[in-house]
């Protein structure tokens, strides 16, 4: 007993000087705004498990949202010459994209019985009109112009969009880079309609080759590769797994979007965003 005093008594005087008074200073729920946050989860309807589908969805855009922070920040970088600073982001979205991928084995809880007794409370809704994972295959280099009709109802929102679509994406920036170190990459690419989805090309396959080739030489540029690859093979997990759980929820019904559901998602599993970066694994 005296044993465990003395200890207690330590832990208090080491922790003497933890704050406890607040009136004048900033709390933590403060700064974070958690009465925003956490008032945000609003059910139309009075099934317990819309909570779930709520809160999984609102988790995945905060993680998007950083995605795309991040994302952002490595083009700005790229484009500036400082591949080592992007090495950093880019390995920052890969983790952020193992967290979104599991958020999917939560919501698989859900069973069909259950969502079906909440699916009519969301109308029309549905996360095929997600702006900010729009935004992520923009960056990406995956545009598709029928997509921004979605957001036309909010015209800040929707130049925004407009904006990232013409805009140069990851890729068109690597690229970029590979040309400055001496390969002969096609004026066409150098130049090209961003807004338009990249479709290979023989120039820049064969830059990528002698990247990997030559990794002593080029170390920068292949290390920019392998991150590269790491997001877009994270993306397809991911995509995958949305996949899997609409299918295993409501099977192949039409999406409360109106989009195809379950037939959807798998045609887009076919989609590549660098397909030189995969094809030079056969040619290697």
């Amino acid at each position: 007993m005296d044993y465990d005093k003395k200890k207690r008594n330590s832990t208090t005087a080491s922790e003497k000087n933890i704050h406890t008074d607040f009136t004048n200073l900033m709390t933590y729920g403060e700064y974070l705004q958690l009465d925003q946050v956490l008032s945000s989860q609003k059910r139309l309807s009075n099934h317990h498990d819309e909570m779930l589908f709520i809160i999984i969805h609102q988790v995945s855009e905060l993680w998007m949202k950083l995605i795309l922070h991040e994302l952002n920040a490595a083009i700005e970088s790229i484009e500036k010459d400082d591949l080592s600073t992007s090495f950093k982001q880019l390995a920052r979205v890969s983790k952020i994209q193992s967290q979104v991928i599991q958020a999917w084995d939560v919501l698989s809880t859900l069973t069909p019985s259950e969502y079906t007794e909440f699916r009519s409370s969301l109308g029309q809704a549905s996360g095929f009109q997600s702006f900010q994972y729009r935004m992520i295959e923009f960056a990406l280099g995956y545009k598709t112009d029928h997509i921004l009709k979605i957001y036309k109802k909010d015209l800040e929102l929707y130049a925004k969009l407009e904006k990232a679509y013409k805009s140069p994406g990851i890729y068109d920036v690597a690229i970029m880079q590979l040309n400055k170190a001496g390969f002969p990459i096609h004026s066409n690419v150098l130049n090209r309609d961003y807004s338009t989805p990249y479709q290979g090309d023989r120039t820049v396959r064969k830059a990528w080759l002698e990247v990997y080739r030559d990794v002593d030489q080029y170390w920068d540029l292949y290390e920019l590769a392998e991150k590269l690859v790491d997001i877009e093979d994270c993306h397809q997990q991911w995509r995958f797994r949305h996949m899997k759980t609409v299918e295993r929820i409501i099977g192949f019904k039409v999406g409360t979007g109106g989009s195809s559901g379950v037939n959807y998602l798998k045609k887009v599993l076919d989609q590549r965003f660098f397909p030189e970066l995969w094809d030079l694994r056969t040619e290697l």
